[in-house]
């Protein structure tokens, strides 16, 4: 999920970066530091996005620089074990799918894809579920639940593990496959119910006429 959020932090301004504006420095300063970062609170900082106020600066003897706290706004994402998430599909290889949802790259294991018996055809390359004819190849849109998170310092350094074999994600036109299976199984049984009412009314009219 994505945030906007707020902290305030001490940044050390340089010598070389006083003389513009103090704003314009901390913000150069801060998205160097932070952009592409990942901390527990926040999850990745995707962007910093502006600075508000600022205290009066510091100086520390023997150090050349000024040292200013300053309310920083960032631009977070953080995701949550059991959220539904939107991603692409970016890589498919045999163990399973690379999915990249927002700034970050999960995995979905090849048994947690689809509910079907899946072969992976490495000429798509993508693949292919056996019972359902449903093909997954890098490119394809979908919709994922989390299951697994470990945030570790930066990006690439972190994994997040989800699944797509539940009821409506994957891809949009999964969903349109299971709410035609639904509706026919439900008819199925509705044909059933309605022979089992007939035969026990034809039964009744028997007993009527003996």
């Amino acid at each position: 999920m994505f945030y906007k959020t707020k902290i305030i932090d001490k940044v050390r301004v340089p010598p070389k970066k006083l003389g513009t504006k103090i704003k314009d420095s901390l913000l150069d300063i801060c998205r160097e530091d932070y952009e592409g970062r990942i901390k527990d609170e926040y999850g990745v900082i995707i962007a910093i996005t502006g600075i508000g106020e600022v205290g009066v600066g510091h100086v520390i003897p023997g150090d050349g620089a000024a040292y200013y706290e300053a309310e920083i706004e960032m631009l977070t994402y953080k995701p949550h074990v059991q959220e539904i998430t939107r991603g692409t599909i970016t890589e498919a290889t045999e163990f399973g799918a690379f999915v990249r949802i927002g700034p970050i790259e999960g995995l979905i294991h090849v048994s947690q894809i689809m509910d079907d018996y899946i072969n992976y055809d490495a000429k798509l390359p993508g693949f292919l579920g056996k019972k359902t004819d449903r093909k997954l190849v890098p490119e394809d849109n979908v919709l994922a639940r989390i299951v697994t998170i470990s945030l570790k310092g930066d990006t690439s350094s972190s994994k997040i593990g989800l699944t797509m074999r539940q009821p409506y994600l994957g891809k949009a036109d999964w969903a349109k496959v299971d709410d035609k299976g639904e509706k026919k199984e439900a008819k199925g049984k509705g044909k059933k119910g309605a022979d089992k009412e007939a035969k026990a009314d034809k039964k009744e009219v028997k007993e009527d006429k003996k």
